[in-house]
């Protein structure tokens, strides 16, 4: 009964300090993915982009020396009348966001100072055939940003408990609760933009 007691004083403490983070009006502004995409020739070329995703919050935690896992999977549909989208290819890409030196760095490239826009990893994609004069392309674009993950949240637990539970002795629930929390540090959004045609 000490243990579990114990267990529970340092899952609590755990989860108030990553609460803290979590201030009324975090969510304020919605974060948005949107992107430009132009066909020439058999080539697509896709520039996407995140809004908005860095809060107040999550400034803090890449401030004090975090690293945010920015997932990124991009999806070529070709149009089809009266039917569902057809997917030509798809992508998936993983960045790191960081800050160092005062500045927000995103695969150790240097960001604009001041900007709310995350200019993400280029795609290019080479269709097999060249389109026909009718067909359209739309891309389909997922991003997630992660900064605390529910390891790195056990971790936190484990210190603050100091080392009074093992990780294998971590009930289901603790580690489901850790998790939920990390999703609440999770920014996500989707969008998608039209394929225009370079002549």
């Amino acid at each position: 009964m000490r243990r579990l007691g114990a267990q529970a004083r340092g899952l609590g403490a755990a989860l108030v300090a990553a609460m803290g983070f979590l201030a009324p009006g975090a969510w304020a502004d919605e974060p948005r993915a949107q992107c430009t995409a132009t066909l020439s020739g058999r080539r697509v070329v896709v520039r996407p982009e995140a809004q908005a995703f860095v809060t107040q919050e999550l400034d803090r935690l890449l401030r004090l020396g975090l690293a945010g896992r920015l997932e990124v999977e991009l999806t070529l549909l070709r149009r089809r009348k009266l039917w569902f989208d057809e997917q030509v290819d798809s992508a998936r890409l993983t960045q790191v966001l960081s800050f160092s030196k005062g500045e927000y760095l995103l695969d150790g490239r240097a960001l604009p100072s001041g900007t709310p826009v995350l200019a993400l990893e280029r795609t290019a994609w080479t269709l097999k055939e060249p389109p026909e004069s009718n067909e359209s392309f739309v891309v389909q674009l997922n991003v997630r940003l992660q900064v605390v993950t529910a390891a790195s949240l056990s971790k936190v637990a484990s210190w603050l408990t100091q080392g009074e539970s093992a990780e294998d002795e971590r009930s289901t629930v603790t580690r489901n609760l850790l998790r939920t929390v990390a999703e609440d540090l999770t920014r996500d959004a989707s969008g998608r933009c039209d394929v225009s045609l370079v002549q």
